[in-house]
């Protein structure tokens, strides 16, 4: 069974302002969560932030763009995107 993956209505505004190959990124990172859940080890710069958060940076260098999400435990298999932008605003 898939995983949701959901943008908040910020998350998608900020998606949408990003430059098309972190958007690239975003969506290949997405994708996998779909299918393997929210852990994404398999990414480089990926960790966990609290028992249902997570973030990863999508891109490293000037600037860096992190992706925030979060795991929503009172339904099943739902993840939400809280967050896509530069390292500098990143909530955590």
């Amino acid at each position: 069974m898939a995983w949701t993956v959901k943008f908040t209505s910020k998350a998608a505004k900020q998606y949408k302002k990003l430059p098309k190959a972190i958007r690239d990124n975003i969506d290949t990172l997405t994708m996998e969560i779909r299918i393997g859940g929210p852990v994404r080890g398999n990414w480089p710069n990926y960790s966990k932030l609290s028992d249902t958060g997570h973030h990863c940076h999508v891109k490293k260098g000037q600037p860096t763009y992190v992706v925030v999400w979060r795991e929503n435990k009172g339904q099943i298999r739902f993840v939400e995107v809280t967050y896509a932008g530069t390292h500098e605003k990143a909530p955590y």
